[in-house]
């Protein structure tokens, strides 16, 4: 049985897979987590094949750490992918991004991302800089509030909840717990799916927010338009209709010609990106994991078009 502080990495052979990995290729886990991906990569390397990992999370950075210091093919970055843009123009012949929060993020009741774990309210991916969710929640206004709710949770009762936290900091002053948090939300969503906890949206609105994931996601896809050689694949894992929709809408406009309609006779602009498909988790995967079941993989090649 899955443990505590455990990652069951998802779709961790379709990923590699669908990077069609060359033995002297270098490519880039833009997520590192745990490592599963990367540790399946190296495996398909030779010496000189590379693998460069980016993390903001200081303990995954640690674990990563410990991978480099045994393989020279390996390193790590303590940053978010939002950095890809740094890497040489045309160095990556395969990237992969695995979205979200992991397993052992979630059952570590001290970062604050789960609200079946009581701890403080932080949620920050990287502990050792920025602004907490509780720190956060102290000063925002209930317009804010539900904005983001709404925004970054897909949340209908947005407004409700908006309102039920400003009054809850009012009445006791901030909030600083998660079980706080879920209490206060699960008194202002009178309605929700069966097996779905009113708090969910919320949470990962807090999160998504207090991390600029979605503002990342976008910058590291344009990134990856320059770092990706010809023939390069640029492999995503998603796991919400948020970061899906990004990415489907992003490789999406790359993967046509585009005709300046006010210049008819002009050459169209290139196509950047060709298609390669949508992989979802197995049934047998998501029986051994249910955290695979709301996955989504999309793969694209970058074409040979400069």
């Amino acid at each position: 049985m899955q443990g505590p502080w455990e990652h069951q990495t998802v779709l961790l052979h379709e990923a590699v897979e669908a990077l069609g990995v060359k033995p002297q290729g270098c490519y880039v886990d833009a997520t590192f987590g745990r490592g599963g991906h990367t540790r399946l990569i190296l495996a398909a390397l030779q010496s000189s094949g590379r693998v460069i990992a980016f993390d903001k999370d200081p303990q995954a950075v640690a674990v990563a750490e410990q991978l480099a210091a045994t393989d020279p093919r390996f390193s790590i970055r303590h940053e978010g992918f939002a950095h890809l843009g740094s890497l040489a123009p045309a160095s990556v012949d395969g990237l992969l991004m695995d979205l979200g929060v992991s397993s052992p993020q979630l059952d570590d009741a001290s970062r604050g991302f789960s609200f079946r774990r009581d701890g403080p309210l932080d949620m920050r991916m990287d502990t050792t800089r920025g602004q907490s969710v509780a720190q956060w929640l102290e000063q925002a206004s209930v317009e804010q509030m539900t904005e983001v709710i709404r925004d970054c949770g897909e949340e209908r009762f947005a407004g409700p909840i908006a309102k039920a936290i400003d009054r809850r900091r009012q009445q006791h002053g901030p909030l600083v717990g998660t079980a706080e948090l879920a209490q206060v939300v699960a008194g202002a969503v009178k309605t929700r799916e069966p097996g779905k906890d009113p708090a969910t949206r919320t949470f990962q609105a807090f999160r998504i927010y207090i991390n600029a994931e979605l503002e990342e996601l976008r910058q590291a896809l344009e990134a990856s338009l320059k770092v990706l050689k010809p023939k390069g694949r640029l492999v995503v894992i998603s796991f919400h209709s948020l970061e899906d929709r990004i990415v489907k809408q992003f490789m999406a406009a790359h993967a046509r010609q585009v005709y300046d309609r006010r210049a008819p006779m002009a050459m169209p602009t290139a196509m950047h990106l060709q298609l390669m498909g949508r992989i979802m988790a197995s049934a047998d995967e998501i029986a051994s994991n249910p955290r695979a079941r709301s996955a989504v993989m999309r793969v694209a090649e970058r074409t040979e078009a400069a």
